[in-house]
C-alpha cells in the first residue's frame, strides 16, 4: 500500500503523523510525497481557528478528488478537527472513507487491514515512529497530551481532553530514538511544558525531565516551545542557565497584556506577573531569545486596552511576536461573549502591532551582529542560529556550504528583516556515522501510551 499523509496545523500535530507513518510502514506501507501517486491518503487536520478548519475541509476535499482522477482508493481524515466536528463532516463529506478523531489514533492500522490495504505484522513493538521530511535534523518531542488550562478562547481540551504527562521514562527514550535516526535538534512541545508531571505526582517535573535528557542522551540543541509564564520557576532557571545544550530561547506566549483582557481571557497571568517572569528569565538565562503569541480583538478589547498591548511590546522587546486576530471558536467559553470588535478593527491592529514589533525585531536583531554563535546547518548555506525556532523565526544564510545537521561557530555580520547573514569560523560537529546510516524508524512505547 503506497500511502501520503498530509500534516496540517501545529508542530504537535507533525508528533503525531509520525507516530500514524511508522505504524503504517512497519505493517508494509511505502511512503510516497505525491497523493496523486498514492492508494491511501491521510490527512491529518487541525481545528484551531477558523483558517486552520478550512484549510483542512481543502485538503480533504482536494484528496478526495484524487479518487476519480488518479489511483487513490481511500481518504481517511484524522486529527483534531474530526475529533470536534466528526458529525457535521460526515455529513458533508461522504466521500472520505472514514474518520478518526485524535483519541481513535489505534484504529487506523486495523481499519485499512479491514479494508484489505495494509497487511498483518510480525513486528513485536506495537507503536513506531519515522520523519516523513528529507532530513531528520530537526524533531519534535511532545511530553504531554491535552490541557487544563481552560482559557476562554481556546478549543484544545475539546479536542485533546486533560492534560496528561507521558512517563519520563518514554520520554527519554523517544528522546534517545530519534537522537539514533539523526535528530541534532529536538524541540519540545506541549500544550503547556512547564505544566509537565504535575498530574503524575511522583516529583518528576519540567527541570528534571530537563535533566534527564540531557544526561541520557548526547542531542547537540533542546528547545522548549510553549511554557506559560506562571510555571518559570527558579528551579527551571537554574537548570536551563548551567546547560549549554538547552537553547537560549523561550517560546511563552502571552495572548495579552491588558488586565481586564487577560482576565475575560481566563489566562492565569497578569502584565506585573508576565513583566516579573520576563526579568527573571533574561537575568538568568544570558542572551536569551523570548518569542511570545497575542491576539487582537478579543471581546470587550477597547482602544485603551489594546493601547495598553503595544505601549507593553514597545517596552519589553521581544525578539518576535506571532499575531493573530481573535475568531470565535464553537464552545468555548468566549463563544458566549458578544464578538463586539468590528473585523476591520482587528485587521488594522494587528496590522500596526505587526508594524511595530517589525521595528522591534529588527532592533533586537541589529543587537546580534557582530556576536560569535553556534549555527546548526540545514542545507547547503542555509542554517539557524539559537535564537531562530525552525520554521517560524526566519534563516541564516551562511558564507560557504556545510554539511546538513552539523554544527558550526558562526559570526553573525548582517540582519534583513527576519533572517541573519554569517561567516562560519569553524565546524564544531558533524552528524555522527550511527545516525546518518541510522534506520529510518524505530520502535517507541505504544502508540495508545502516547494517544491517550
Amino acid at each position: 500500500m503506497k500511502v501520503a499523509l498530509i500534516t496540517l496545523g501545529c508542530d504537535k500535530n507533525t508528533v503525531d503523523s509520525e507516530r500514524y507513518l511508522g505504524a503504517l510502514l512497519e505493517h508494509g506501507a511505502e511512503q510516497v510525497t505525491d497523493p496523486a501517486h498514492a492508494d491511501v491518503v491521510v490527512v491529518n487536520t487541525c481545528g484551531f481557528i477558523d483558517a486552520a478548519k478550512r484549510e483542512s475541509i481543502d485538503a480533504i476535499v482536494q484528496a478526495t478528488k484524487l479518487k476519480d482522477t488518479s489511483g487513490v482508493q481511500a481518504v481517511i481524515a484524522v486529527g483534531c478537527l474530526v475529533q470536534r466536528h466528526e458529525a457535521e463532516l460526515r455529513e458533508a463529506l461522504p466521500e472520505v472513507d472514514f474518520f478518526l478523531g485524535a483519541a481513535d489514533v489505534e484504529q487506523l492500522v486495523p481499519r485499512l487491514q479491514e479494508r484489505g490495504l495494509l497487511g498483518a505484522s510480525d513486528v513485536l513493538h506495537p507503536g513506531v515512529r519515522t520523519y516523513a521530511g528529507d532530513t531528520p535534523h530537526v524533531r519534535y518531542l511532545k511530553l504531554s497530551e491535552g490541557c487544563d488550562h481552560g482559557c476562554a478562547f481556546c478549543a484544545i481540551p475539546l479536542m485533546r481532553g486533560k492534560h496528561r504527562s507521558f512517563a519520563l521514562d518514554d520520554v527519554v527514550r523517544e528522546a534517545q530514538l530519534l537522537e539514533y535516526q539523526g535528530a541534532r535538534e529536538v524541540n519540545l512541545v506541549a500544550q503547556d511544558l512547564a505544566h509537565y508531571g504535575r498530574d503524575r505526582r511522583d516529583g518528576i517535573g519540567l527541570p528534571e525531565a530537563l535533566e534527564a535528557l540531557v544526561r541520557d542522551t548526547t542531542i547537540p540543541w533542546i528547545r522548549l516551545m510553549y511554557l506559560y509564564s506562571a510555571g518559570i520557576t527558579p528551579r527551571l532557571l537554574d537548570v536551563i542557565a548551567r546547560e549549554p545544550r538547552i537553547v537560549r530561547y523561550l517560546d511563552m506566549p502571552i495572548q495579552h497584556a491588558s488586565d481586564p483582557v487577560l482576565a475575560r481571557m481566563r489566562r492565569p497571568e497578569r502584565q506585573k506577573t508576565i513583566r516579573d517572569k520576563v526579568a527573571k528569565y533574561r537575568e538568568a538565562v544570558s542572551g536569551v531569545a523570548i518569542r511570545t503569541t497575542c491576539i487582537v480583538g478579543f471581546p470587550g478589547e477597547t482602544d485603551e486596552d489594546f493601547d495598553t498591548l503595544m505601549h507593553f511590546l514597545e517596552d519589553i522587546r521581544f525578539e518576535r511576536v506571532g499575531a493573530f486576530t481573535y475568531s470565535e471558536q464553537e464552545g468555548t467559553r468566549a463563544a458566549l461573549l458578544d464578538d463586539d470588535v468590528p473585523e476591520s478593527i482587528k485587521r488594522e491592529r494587528l496590522e500596526l502591532l505587526t508594524e511595530l514589533q517589525r521595528g522591534i525585531t529588527e532592533e533586537r536583531y541589529g543587537e546580534r551582529v557582530g556576536q560569535r554563535a553556534m549555527a546548526l546547518v540545514e542545507q547547503g548555506r542555509r542554517a539557524r542560529l539559537p535564537w531562530q525556532a525552525d520554521d517560524i523565526d526566519g534563516i541564516t544564510e551562511l558564507d560557504i556550504e556545510v554539511e546538513s545537521g552539523a554544527l558550526v561557530e558562526v559570526e553573525v555580520t548582517d540582519t534583513d528583516d527576519y533572517d541573519f547573514t554569517a561567516t562560519v569560523r569553524r565546524v564544531v560537529s558533524t552528524v555522527p556515522v550511527v545516525a546518518a546510516q541510522g534506520p529510518r524508524f524505530l520502535p517507541v512505547a505504544s502508540m495508545g501510551a502516547f494517544g491517550r
